[in-house]
């Protein structure tokens, strides 16, 4: 089946959905221009306001009641009662349904679970539908279950041990591709090797500081004051924290900005929390992560990938991230020079392309024809 028409289903329940999206977007139209290549979030065309409600209590509670997120997800991940009850998302089944039949894809592409089951509703079983479904799985390792319960062609992974999990729980191997993670082409440009500074130079160190805000101040005024260190800080759309940031003296401080990835892939290491994007961004950049907050559930794995390949490190208190740039930084930059490899060798820098071309010409991809389809 030639795919001439795209359509990336997002949400924006965690920055790493939209990233996948933008990213794989932005791919698909470098890859072919004459595709029609269209990126939607059902949820927020469905419900507006509520949905935009419904996102500041998903950011509360991940970042002020973590356990009862930790809850949340665990029952996500046992239970049946998501998939059971989603009919009862009627607006977005509908907002769907007349996306599909009026821009007609050949392919869908869910980088957001409960697409899958909002499609399994729309067609049972995945047996009449239209387009072949391919879902990209945002997080490592920790993979509720809710993104594979229901049916999808192709799922695919950023690394073997999130695909070995994924196969733990059931999911066919011939259904799993280990392809990556969409980062920014940025990253996957060639740029002179990172070494540690040249005398008379400073470490690069940036933290970015999303949604969990709690120990940016204290973070930054400890890190501001090391003399080694060119401190730079990411703060969003949080005018009210730039303005801090700025008042502790020697800081670059930026607001939003479209050079994140530079940022990223310039700094010697990034400071901030285990989002799906920001993790295989880093390692694309092959720039070493020390993690300072872990959503329970599905950061977990992230923290854990950076963790056991030695590409970084845990630190969840101001004097624990102190410490380990410390250690880092210190004896030349010997640790350093260790997490900076392993992140180089986790990293896909040209995941988005590398995915793009598999679903527009891979050599496997007739076994994924609507008509022809396999099941596990």
């Amino acid at each position: 089946m030639a795919v001439r028409r795209v359509l990336i289903l997002t949400a924006g329940f965690g920055e790493g959905h939209n990233a996948a999206a933008r990213n794989l977007s932005a791919a698909f139209k470098s890859a072919d221009p004459t595709l029609e290549v269209e990126m939607r979030d059902v949820f927020a065309d469905a419900y507006g306001w509520l949905n935009r409600v419904a996102i500041r209590i998903y950011l509360f509670v991940i970042n002020r009641l973590p356990r009862l997120w930790e809850a949340a997800f665990n029952w996500l991940d046992r239970s049946s009662a998501a998939a059971d009850r989603i009919g009862t998302f009627g607006w977005a089944v509908k907002h769907l349904r007349l996306t599909i039949e009026k821009f007609r894809p050949d392919l869908v592409v869910s980088v957001y679970p409960g697409y899958n089951h909002l499609l399994d509703f729309l067609y049972p079983g995945g047996k009449s539908r239209p387009f072949r479904l391919v879902t990209i799985v945002t997080d490592s390792i920790t993979i509720n279950r809710i993104w594979h319960t229901a049916d999808s062609d192709c799922f695919i992974v950023a690394n073997e041990q999130t695909a070995a999990v994924m196969r733990a729980q059931g999911v066919a191997a011939d259904r799993i591709r280990v392809l990556g993670f969409p980062v920014p082409a940025f990253f996957a440009v060639p740029r002179a090797p990172k070494t540690p500074p040249m005398q008379g130079e400073k470490w690069r160190v940036l933290l970015m500081v999303n949604s969990g805000r709690h120990l940016a101040m204290d973070v930054a005024r400890r890190l501001v004051e090391e003399k080694d260190i060119a401190f730079t800080v990411t703060v969003g759309r949080d005018t009210a924290l730039e303005e801090q940031m700025r008042a502790l003296g020697d800081v670059t401080v930026y607001g939003w900005t479209s050079e994140l990835p530079r940022l990223m892939a310039d700094a010697h290491i990034v400071i901030s929390k285990a989002g799906g994007a920001t993790v295989q961004e880093c390692l694309a950049a092959g720039t070493p992560m020390i993690v300072s907050q872990i959503v329970p559930g599905q950061e977990e794995g992230n923290a854990r990938l950076i963790a056991s390949a030695g590409a970084g490190r845990l630190a969840l208190t101001v004097g624990a991230i102190a410490e380990g740039v410390r250690e880092a930084i210190g004896n030349g930059g010997a640790l350093w020079t260790t997490w900076h490899a392993a992140a180089r060798h986790l990293g896909r820098p040209d995941a988005a392309r590398e995915i793009t071309e598999w679903l527009l010409h891979g050599e496997e991809m007739p076994a994924l024809e609507v008509q022809g389809k396999t099941d596990a």
